[in-house]
């Protein structure tokens, strides 16, 4: 694999940004790795970090170059502060970069995939909101998304108490407890692609059952599959840790649809 450190300025956000790539390479005499070999452009993930992290992080705690390695895909991870993915009531319009101007950037410099049936988005915690946001949002666009120990009903999570994070909520949402109902609100966003004709994307969810997002992973679960959302739900032992996010991770990959007959 190769990886590129790419520092780029964002008309979004008016400032220069950093996304790393990794992206596939054929090579054949690298030692302990496996490549797989393509006859077009690869399929490409989008990655995206929690609250506390940024776009370094899931190279830095998990071997995501080595699992990506093995499946032939290019894995983009933009950095978006504590943003929730959102375009800030006071702040920057990180919604509209992740979502529109991102991938045109990396579509501009590098060789991927630009196919619907090729792209996909998964991320923990604040980043899984942000992953079942964009599909749920963009169906035509993305395949399939994950979330992994997902932020996936913030009103709820800060109906009727306090939070340390209701600051940054507050930041981005203005009052996150008035979002219901609207593009914010992933239970709104489900409800309305349930009734949508056409391609809907592939889901997958999981957390650990001693995490404190795990109730309201629950919630969310029993929303989409009475929705009859295409939904892969797995929980088992497990906190909010990297231990358990470099384990799913893996399993995210293998369910990812990745079309076998680009394969060499």
């Amino acid at each position: 694999m190769a990886l590129f450190q790419c520092q780029c300025y964002s008309d979004a956000l008016g400032v220069c940004v950093s996304v790393w790539v990794i992206l596939p390479q054929q090579a054949q005499t690298q030692i302990g790795l496996r490549t797989v070999e393509r006859r077009s452009e690869p399929p490409v993930l989008y990655l995206l970090h929690g609250l506390s992290d940024d776009h370094s992080i899931w190279l830095r705690r998990t071997s995501i170059e080595r699992y990506a390695e093995a499946k032939g895909i290019a894995v983009v991870m933009p950095a978006v502060n504590r943003s929730f993915y959102s375009d800030m009531r006071h702040g920057y319009k990180y919604w509209t970069f992740v979502s529109q101007e991102l991938p045109g950037l990396m579509n501009q410099f590098f060789r991927i995939s630009g196919r619907r049936q090729d792209t996909f988005v998964a991320g923990l915690s604040m980043g899984g909101y942000g992953a079942f946001k964009l599909a749920l949002s963009f169906p035509d666009r993305f395949a399939a998304a994950a979330s992994l120990s997902g932020a996936l009903d913030i009103a709820g999570h800060l109906k009727g108490r306090d939070h340390d994070i209701f600051p940054d909520f507050m930041l981005c949402f203005e009052d996150p407890r008035k979002l219901k109902g609207t593009g914010e609100d992933l239970f709104t966003l489900a409800k309305k692609i349930s009734r949508r004709k056409g391609k809907k994307p592939m889901l997958y969810q999981c957390c650990g059952t001693e995490d404190f997002l795990y109730a309201e992973n629950v919630h969310f679960r029993d929303h989409a599959l009475k929705l009859g959302l295409d939904l892969t739900y797995d929980e088992g032992p497990g906190t909010h840790e990297w231990g358990y996010w470099d384990d799913r991770i893996q399993a995210v990959l293998d369910w990812l649809p990745i079309e076998k007959n680009k394969e060499g």
